[in-house]
């Protein structure tokens, strides 16, 4: 599913929208997101699951084609668990 089929689907589900406002509703809500996460603070659905920005230490690595011993930076990557009510959907059908 894209980011259209996202904003086709709000406007025929919730109806009185037009694709313009619907596509607005939906940018706002990513942009939400991504600047929540951003400032790494946790988004929690309820029955939909968690959004966990979790940061990752420094740890040795290697070069796969020349075997090249490196260090793989520290990051911060985002994390998605699922809630107990998405898993039995899912699992369900």
């Amino acid at each position: 599913m894209t980011k259209a089929d996202i904003i086709e689907k709000v406007c025929e589900e919730v109806g009185g929208f037009s694709k313009k406002e619907a596509a607005d509703v939906v940018e706002a809500v990513f942009e939400l997101m991504k600047n929540t996460l951003a400032e790494g603070e946790k988004i929690k659905i309820s029955g939909f699951g968690n959004f966990v920005v979790r940061t990752k230490q420094p740890r040795p690595g290697r070069n796969p084609q020349t075997g090249e011993e490196i260090v793989i930076e520290a990051r911060r990557v985002l994390t998605f668990k699922p809630s107990n009510v998405l898993k039995t959907a899912l699992n369900d059908e």
